[in-house]
């Protein structure tokens, strides 16, 4: 019994499709969102409306979306990390209004407990970014040095406080900056190094 050759070309299985990295969107409206709000506390602008819209748009709806897309990629850090600090623009944009409008009478201690409730969230993603690169681990701990000095300032420290978290989230908005950089040019083949995990998995 003999087989018959056959010259039917096998069909190769189709390629997955790729996608983009949210991360570039989810990082710059993180770090332009933070700077902005620093050029506020540093008393360089005339109100907190710019930085408002700006936590609703930006920090806020763009960071949200890009979380969701981390979710479909299948990264939970990024989703969790995105969703969490998205929602974070929001709120405190949502405060802003509510304190321009006189709703509800939050106070400057009101802020300082809301703010120590992000602290506590972003120590805890701290660890998870010290497994990723050194950038990341640059840009949490930045925000979470931050994140306490505005505690302290907000919960009875004095003012001096924000003007020294001011200084310090500019450096964690453009730590955000240089990752989105590195996610952005990296593919176009400039080499932008974000260093290596500052702890491994054992």
């Amino acid at each position: 019994m003999t087989l018959k050759r056959t010259d039917t070309p096998v069909k190769e299985a189709p390629k997955a499709p790729s996608f983009a990295n949210p991360a570039a969107v989810g990082l710059g409206a993180f770090g332009s969102t933070t700077m902005l709000l620093q050029f506020s506390n540093l008393g360089w602008l005339d109100s907190t409306g710019a930085v408002m819209w700006m936590a609703f748009f930006f920090g806020g709806l763009a960071q949200f979306l890009a979380g969701f897309q981390e979710f479909k990629n299948g990264n939970n850090f990024g989703y969790a990390a995105f969703t969490t600090y998205g929602a974070f623009w929001m709120a405190l944009g949502g405060i802003f209004l509510s304190k321009h409008l006189g709703l509800f009478n939050i106070t400057t201690n009101d802020v300082g407990w809301f703010l120590v409730v992000f602290t506590c969230l972003t120590f805890i993603y701290l660890f998870g970014a010290m497994r990723q690169n050194s950038a990341v681990s640059v840009v949490f701990l930045t925000l979470l040095i931050g994140f306490i000095l505005l505690d302290i300032g907000h919960l009875g420290g004095g003012d001096v406080w924000n003007k020294i978290a001011g200084w310090e989230l500019i450096v964690c908005a453009l730590s955000a900056w240089y990752l989105m950089a590195h996610v952005v040019m990296t593919p176009l083949g400039i080499n932008i190094p974000a260093g290596k995990p500052w702890t491994k998995a054992k």
